[in-house]
């Protein structure tokens, strides 16, 4: 939930290799799953505030040093590795550490909307205005990139400062780390409904990251889309508006229609993704199928949050969401793997059907959790089963 992330090792004068490229995304990601259960314990601890500011600082530190690396010709590539796991680690923190304060900021009966305007402004800072502006820096040179990152990662803890009176103090987190990061896993497998969801992100996680993985093959010439480059960004750039969209509607769209229906249109979001592609649809079907889904993945993120922070006590809220999101986010690696492995045995298209196969399976399991749950209307409490 970041509007920058470090550049990577080839903004320098050379090239970096494939495999220092994948270093730098992996180190991005480790942090999830193994460090994302402690992250909810810190959270659930140290003062909100006072986490996002660290947090922060720790990122300005790191791309800073990147930057005068740059500037110097010192080593960029270690010092990329360094900043992308340092910006992992940061990511887990802020992450879990703005679901948990949104409760505290916020009247609950504003909680879709607070949600709403978070997931936009991550939406229009990660995949509408980011890459353009970062595309542009790094022309300009490698150093104006990591030194406006630098910058923004500074404002944003300036701007933590902000919550510092607005947030009341919390019960702290038990000493004992084991019991840190199990009551968390606890509550979460005990609450049927907020499993149940974390389970169905987990499994359309696996069709997301098999899509991601060869949609790209499918998209860019020579495939089927027979898209430029530029024509596939300006693809993902109209899913990314459709979710912008979407979260901008959201709590409106949920007074109207409900939850548990709001949640299903996302399971057949994730439908849309990649079915059309897996019966060699036309590329208008397949852009069309692309916004919905990049409409329903926001719908879903905003209106699970509001579940969680409703149904979560308040000093559990950074261990369980952290505990949920390092399930769900477990799936990605998994997805990705075993669509390469098909589309290396069986092509592409088996892929996509494969993605599709079990994006329908996860529609139709989400049919009973909506109907034991009965998922109210935002201004109504989530059970606890």
């Amino acid at each position: 939930m970041d509007s920058c992330s470090p550049p990577s090792p080839s903004s320098h004068s050379g090239q970096a290799s494939p495999g220092e490229i994948a270093l730098v995304t992996t180190l991005m990601t480790l942090a999830w799953p193994v460090f994302g259960l402690h992250a909810g314990w810190i959270v659930d601890r140290i003062p909100v505030p006072r986490l996002l500011v660290l947090a922060n600082l720790g990122r300005v530190a790191a791309v800073a040093t990147l930057a005068v690396g740059i500037a110097l010709d010192g080593p960029v590539v270690p010092l990329v590795l360094a900043a992308a796991l340092v910006y992992g680690v940061a990511e887990t923190l802020v992450d879990t550490s703005l679901i948990a304060v949104i409760p505290a900021v916020v009247r609950p009966s504003s909680l879709t909307a607070a949600n709403a305007r978070m997931e936009a402004t991550v939406n229009v800072a990660n995949q509408l205005a980011g890459p353009p502006l970062a595309g542009l820096l790094v022309g300009v040179s490698a150093v104006a990139a990591a030194a406006t990152g630098s910058g923004l990662y500074a404002l944003a803890a300036l701007a933590a400062l902000v919550l510092v009176r607005r947030v009341p103090a919390r019960v702290r987190a038990p000493e004992a780390p084991r019991a840190r990061v199990r009551e968390g896993l606890a509550f979460l497998w005990r609450h049927p409904l907020q499993r149940d969801l974390t389970l169905l992100t987990a499994a359309m996680n696996l069709v997301w990251s098999a899509w991601a993985a060869v949609f790209v093959v499918h998209a860019v010439t020579p495939g089927p889309l027979a898209l430029t480059p530029a024509g596939y960004g300006w693809l993902l750039t109209a899913m990314a508006a459709g979710g912008v969209a979407a979260s901008l509607v959201t709590s409106a769209l949920q007074q109207r229609f409900g939850t548990g229906a709001l949640l299903f249109v996302d399971c057949l979001g994730t439908v849309a993704l990649v079915l059309p592609s897996a019966l060699g649809a036309d590329l208008w079907v397949v852009a069309a199928g692309l916004v919905i889904a990049g409409a329903g993945s926001s719908v879903w993120r905003i209106l699970v949050a509001v579940i969680r922070q409703r149904a979560t006590p308040p000093e559990l809220l950074g261990r369980v969401y952290a505990a949920s999101r390092v399930i769900g986010w477990g799936a990605l690696p998994l997805g990705s793997a075993l669509a390469g492995l098909v589309a290396t045995l069986a092509g592409v298209g088996a892929a996509l059907t494969a993605a599709s196969v079990v994006a329908v399976m996860a529609a139709v399991a989400f049919v009973p959790v909506w109907r034991r749950s009965r998922l109210p209307l935002s201004t109504e409490p989530v059970r606890h089963g």
